[in-house]
């Protein structure tokens, strides 16, 4: 094979960003999780990964801030056809209970909704020996989901890794829901479900949430000692008083810890940028801003352990469209300020 050569295009197969490394090169090691089980509105974020994947190859090397930061290594673990039959098998058995809008006194739609917890709770265990994995060979991990309920079982491996840490919700959703529609581990309940089972994860800062029942508000307003909220509205409103960027992210980075997890739900970026994706909400962030506050956490001397993307859906047609082209620079900006914030990335003098 010819040398790699970052100015040129992906060579054809190649791995994530059209890069050449292999597992035991990489500094940062991906692993694809396409699970879509209790989506309740639109779907095909199962699909995400392999459009990630794809768009990942029209992504250029050169970083703006960061000097090659792609040559620590980074590569993507092939989809498992375990967790992708697990999956389906979940999903139609699922369809039934989100179309009654949940189980109800219906003892079928119990039954199967006790079937599709029991197949979340092996994706668990499966993604969090995964995870584990990764941090054992003394690598970053970085989930590609699928929903977002997928990231809890790399939540627990982090946990056990480093002790204790901090997360980083951007979402438009605060997924504070206790069993949304008898699902235990629907995407809804994702980060009621880490808090409660997971003692190591210290605080959540969630950032662009605008959409949100009572039961979760009355959640993080109970729980104000781990759940801090910046609400879209209050971002808003503080923009409209003259606030800048940079001070909003600077707020938000303060409340976070030494140790920080970023768990991205693509729909906290403005739904323009997503419009495939499950559950899209108006407002958000722009893709500026948000990768503005991944770069503020890294700038600041916080380590990023580790992260999760979500919810991109490549939408009816498949393939690497606009959601995924959008996931897969997200996707790079992740793992690039990943990389600085563990003194594996310098920045340009």
């Amino acid at each position: 094979m010819p040398p790699f050569d970052p100015n040129s295009a992906a060579a054809p197969g190649s791995g994530i960003f059209g890069l050449p490394f292999n597992e035991d090169e990489s500094a940062l090691v991906l692993f694809p999780v396409p699970w879509e089980a209790t989506t309740s509105f639109g779907g095909g974020t199962a699909e995400g990964p392999a459009a990630i994947l794809d768009a990942s190859h029209q992504v250029d090397l050169a970083h703006a801030r960061l000097v090659r930061p792609y040559e620590a290594g980074l590569f993507l673990r092939a989809e498992s056809t375990d967790v992708r039959h697990a999956a389906e098998q979940a999903k139609e058995m699922a369809s039934g209970v989100i179309e009654a809008g949940g189980a109800g006194d219906d003892p079928n739609l119990a039954e199967a909704a006790e079937r599709v917890n029991a197949l979340s709770e092996w994706m668990n265990g499966w993604v969090e020996g995964e995870a584990a994995s990764i941090f054992a060979a003394g690598r970053i991990p970085g989930l590609v989901g699928g929903d977002h309920s997928t990231p809890l079982g790399a939540w627990k491996a982090a946990a056990k890794a480093t002790g204790g840490f901090d997360l980083l919700q951007i979402d438009a959703h605060m997924d504070l829901r206790k069993a949304f529609e008898g699902f235990h581990y629907s995407h809804a309940s994702i980060t009621y479900n880490g808090l409660e089972e997971i003692a190591a994860i210290r605080r959540c800062v969630q950032v662009g949430i605008r959409d949100f029942c009572d039961e979760e508000r009355d959640y993080a307003e109970a729980h104000t000692g781990r759940v801090s909220v910046f609400y879209q509205w209050m971002l808003d409103n503080a923009a409209f008083a003259g606030e800048p960027w940079g001070a909003k992210a600077g707020r938000i980075v303060e409340q976070l810890g030494d140790n920080v997890w970023i768990t991205f739900d693509i729909d906290g970026l403005d739904p323009a940028l997503c419009p495939h994706t499950g559950t899209p909400v108006p407002g958000g962030l722009s893709f500026a801003q948000a990768v503005s506050l991944i770069e503020a956490v890294a700038l600041s001397g916080r380590r990023i352990i580790g992260f999760d993307l979500n919810e991109v859906s490549p939408g009816p047609d498949g393939g690497a469209g606009w959601d995924a082209n959008v996931g897969a620079r997200v996707l790079w900006n992740l793992c690039c300020w990943t990389l600085h914030s563990q003194g594996k990335a310098a920045l340009r003098g």
